[in-house]
């Protein structure tokens, strides 16, 4: 009884935490990533060795030897704080980029850099503007601030500009873009955002997040670098944790005017970006055959899996990412647990608005065929279940 009753004081409590949080968070639902190999291999007695996860829109080459190489060396200094500034990285980017050093905000992955944005313009009330199907960190940031998250329709799954321009008020603070968007892989050309970005009001921020900017071969996609000198309220996010596979390691960075920046800089945590990830990042910034070979498995791995999904009559969305998001014709989530009991983990996306589609990452040859392989049969499975 004792014990019972203990239970009961903690749950109180608990409840009482709960009522005296942000408002937002109360609200919110913790962010879900893709199901870890090893996870999967608990729960259902599998082999780790046979399982393929293309859940995460991760690098499946593995990471750069140059960049193995440049970890080792800074192996030696673990006990010694990173450089706060990230100078060196900083400097890489600048050159590669061509863009002011100043202008760069470094952050741990660019869902960091995202929630610094965030952070640094949004009081309680404030709207933040975005498409439906969007990355779902935006929602998330935005109600940890006590903002008002405004979710527009989509529009043929991606970014419907014209109504989100139009669902600007004097209450918006910024707008999200995720081009190419994830979960949906859509994308917007140069004239379109030119457009859009005439539209914005000046003191609203748009940020261009462009976390998979580097796969893409698509002669009319804008680089959002190119808007920072006529728009001031621009900012650019990218990432290493996707071409430059460097996902555990998590580090990004934002391009903008250097005001922004330094105010960024003002509420970026000290060390935001650990030793190891600074060095891999600057290494990984210059392996050009290790980006072309990654570019090369992505084109290749699409064509692929585009071709088993119309071997098999789904429908899906074009992408430019390094993902694919299908109709299964069925509950998303029953076919996902029919490919896990094959040892296949993809990615559910009922959260986004999509409860019929599934998300899979391009994965090398092998990978791609053990997905295709498996699809059939779980397709058949969750089609009996439901």
């Amino acid at each position: 009884m004792p014990e019972q009753n203990e239970k009961k004081e903690w749950a109180e409590m608990a409840c009482d935490f709960i009522k005296k949080a942000v408002d937002g968070v109360q609200t919110l639902q913790p962010y879900q990533p893709g199901k870890p190999v090893s996870e999967l291999a608990r729960e259902l007695g599998l082999d780790e060795k046979n399982i393929v996860k293309l859940a995460s829109n991760e690098n499946p080459l593995g990471p750069s030897p140059v960049v193995l190489k440049a970890i080792d060396k800074e192996l030696a200094e673990l006990t010694r704080y990173p450089d706060g500034s990230g100078y060196s990285l900083k400097q890489a980017l600048a050159e590669k980029l061509s863009v002011n050093v100043e202008a760069i905000t470094l952050g741990n992955g660019s869902n960091d850099v995202l929630d610094l944005i965030v952070r640094g313009w949004i009081n309680p009330g404030d709207e933040v503007v975005f498409s439906e199907h969007a990355f779902a960190v935006y929602p998330i940031a935005t109600l940890a601030s006590s903002g008002k998250p405004v979710k527009v329709p989509a529009k043929d799954y991606g970014h419907d500009l014209d109504a989100m321009a139009a669902a600007v008020t004097d209450r918006t603070r910024i707008i999200f873009i995720a081009n190419p968007n994830n979960p949906t892989g859509t994308w917007l050309g140069r004239e379109a955002v030119d457009s859009f970005l005439k539209k914005v009001p000046d003191d609203v921020l748009v940020v261009l997040d462009e976390a998979y900017c580097e796969y893409i071969e698509e002669p009319d996609y804008p680089d959002g670098l190119e808007y920072l000198s006529q728009y001031p309220n621009v900012i650019i996010t990218r990432t290493f944790s996707k071409i430059y596979g460097l996902a555990s390691l998590r580090v990004g960075y934002s391009v903008s005017s250097p005001a922004i920046a330094d105010i960024l800089n003002r509420v970026r945590h000290p060390f935001n970006v650990n030793s190891i990830a600074l060095a891999a990042a600057e290494a990984a910034l210059g392996d050009e055959d290790y980006i072309e070979r990654s570019r090369t498995v992505n084109r290749e791995g699409m064509a692929q899996i585009e071709a088993g999904l119309t071997r098999l009559n789904l429908r899906f969305i074009p992408s430019l990412g390094n993902f694919i998001t299908f109709d299964t014709g069925m509950s998303g989530e029953a076919v996902d647990k029919a490919l896990l009991k094959r040892g296949v983990i993809i990615r559910p996306i009922t959260g986004y608005g999509l409860p019929d589609h599934l998300r899979v990452s391009i994965g090398t040859k092998e990978e791609n065929q053990t997905f295709l392989d498996a699809l059939p049969d779980a397709l058949a499975e969750a089609g009996c279940a439901t």
